[in-house]
């Protein structure tokens, strides 16, 4: 049925432009060759194309050695599941390194953490044991770690360094591997901000509300510290957190802003399996509106964190 309001267009009519006048963000040129058997980790890297998150994770890196030339602060803030995943050995080294200036997290991983230096194991099966009463009442986790809470509140501590000092003064097998005992142990702060409920220890009955809440206050205003250092440079990775660790980021700049600090020119990174709105627009985007850059790279952290740290060393051994 034709529709006399609406007359086709004339292709004989349309201007063409020749390829090789045309803008084109795609050049043979710039392609990599492709990594060969027997190739190095440098070859590897190489022949990543100079492309999206490819060139990002390589911009990400030279800023991160940037940083560490300025002596800016690197802050990892993440999740609990880069300890479950087996990475906290990665981040370890780094830290002997000189690679990370400040730890921030949340309750979990500091249970995930304390758990491996005491047993070498850690994360129950939730779905085996919710239902049966069999999950989160881990006794000596619960009385631990609630012991060495209480015992850093009245030396003046935040979560972070109590248990890093526990650490210290235990006879536990691993604790060699703990995030923790090695923070502690080097004198890089850790920063615990838990949510009341979300951790198994909150219902043990060594369990106290006051005592985690003034804890959490005392590693608020640490984390704002330094985050009151970033400009000029310094780096923020968020890795898997998608809404604790971004809002209280957030919060710790708008405290430094509102106490008339200026932070420019520094740059911040997510690290997720998923794509989540609160670290795109709490972490990457509004933060780093005066300058810096914010990246944002979807995959799995068992992936993504080895192949981070093997460039930043890689790039600047």
């Amino acid at each position: 049925m034709p529709y006399p309001k609406y007359r086709l267009l004339d292709r004989k009519k349309m201007k063409t432009v020749s390829i090789q006048g045309r803008r084109s963000l795609v050049q043979l040129k710039d392609f990599p060759r492709p990594c060969l058997p027997g190739a190095d980790f440098r070859q590897f890297v190489d022949s990543l194309p100079p492309y999206l998150a490819a060139r990002d994770l390589r911009e990400l890196v030279d800023l991160l050695g940037q940083a560490r030339q300025k002596g800016r602060p690197i802050v990892w803030a993440m999740g609990a599941h880069v300890i479950k995943l087996g990475l906290g050995p990665l981040l370890v080294d780094l830290m002997q390194r000189g690679w990370v200036s400040a730890v921030a997290s949340n309750g979990a991983m500091m249970i995930h953490d304390f758990e491996l230096a005491l047993a070498g194991a850690t994360s129950e099966d939730v779905a085996a044991n919710l239902l049966q009463g069999a999950y989160g009442n881990t006794e000596e986790t619960g009385l631990f770690l609630n012991l060495a809470l209480k015992d850093g509140l009245a030396q003046g501590m935040g979560a972070g360094e109590a248990v890093g000092q526990y650490l210290m003064q235990s006879q536990f097998p691993h604790r060699d591997e703990s995030v923790l005992f090695n923070a502690y142990r080097l004198n890089i702060p850790v920063t615990i901000h838990p949510a009341i409920g979300t951790d198994f220890i909150h219902y043990h009955p060594m369990f106290s509300g006051e005592v985690t809440g003034a804890l959490a206050e005392r590693d608020f205003q640490l984390l704002a510290a330094i985050v009151a250092e970033l400009g000029g440079g310094g780096v923020f990775l968020n890795i898997g957190s998608a809404v604790i660790l971004p809002e209280v980021f957030l919060k710790a700049v708008s405290y430094c802003a509102a106490q008339g600090i200026v932070l420019e020119r520094f740059h911040t990174a997510v690290f997720d399996f998923n794509r989540h709105y609160r670290p795109a627009e709490n972490v990457c985007r509004r933060p780093t509106a005066r300058g810096g850059r914010g990246f944002y790279f979807v995959g799995p952290h068992e992936i993504l964190l080895p192949l981070l740290a093997a460039m930043i060393l890689n790039r600047h051994p």
